[in-house]
């Protein structure tokens, strides 16, 4: 069974496998991009072989809890926008696992990304429920209008904030992948 690969990192999804089948389509809205490999081996062996590349380099940080693996930058080499790769390696037989990746913001950028994005959302709210309580008394509604349509702005500012936060660490996010691959490509070396 070959390994099938589907990776969305540079405003494209592109599904492939061993026998050189792939597809890309456009999709920009995603921002924090992930994608699914199938592995040939079980997920006790990757494992370990993450457990050895991290006490073997020290070009980026390996950290794993149960099955999941996390691979980021140095403190030292991080920025704001710096990604970290988040990977959840399934058991689906004895011989066969699958991998769950996901590339992102730092977790602690992301929740306060989601956080204003959730302010935003709520006076939004809150500003058509003020115009809406104007409009039925008949009174000026005029401020509460471009109240929301500030906040509609403002979601689009942060919207396209994390566009480029993302387009300015694809080179990273590649650079962690190149260390996954690493990872999954020395069964052939084992």
């Amino acid at each position: 069974m070959a390994a099938k690969v589907t990776l969305n990192i540079e405003e494209k999804t592109v599904i492939y496998n061993t026998n050189g089948y792939y597809m890309s389509t456009k999709n920009d809205i995603i921002l924090r991009p992930r994608f699914k490999i199938e592995l040939n081996e079980s997920n006790t062996t990757i494992l370990n072989r993450f457990e050895d590349l991290k006490s073997t380099q020290n070009s980026v940080v390996i950290s794993r809890i149960d099955t999941h693996v996390f691979i980021k930058y140095q403190k030292k080499e991080q920025n704001f926008w710096s990604p970290q790769l988040h990977l959840e390696i399934d058991e689906v037989t004895t011989n066969s696992s699958l991998l769950h990746g996901l590339f992102g913001p730092n977790p602690t950028v992301w929740t306060l990304f989601m956080f204003l994005h959730f302010i935003i959302a709520s006076l939004f709210i809150a500003f058509s429920i003020w115009a809406y309580t104007n409009w039925r008394l008949k009174t000026d509604f005029i401020v509460q209008i471009s109240l929301m349509v500030f906040m509609i702005i403002i979601w689009f500012a942060l919207y396209f904030a994390g566009r480029i936060g993302r387009d300015t660490s694809k080179k990273e996010m590649l650079q962690l992948r190149d260390v996954m691959n690493k990872v999954l490509k020395q069964k052939s070396l084992d």
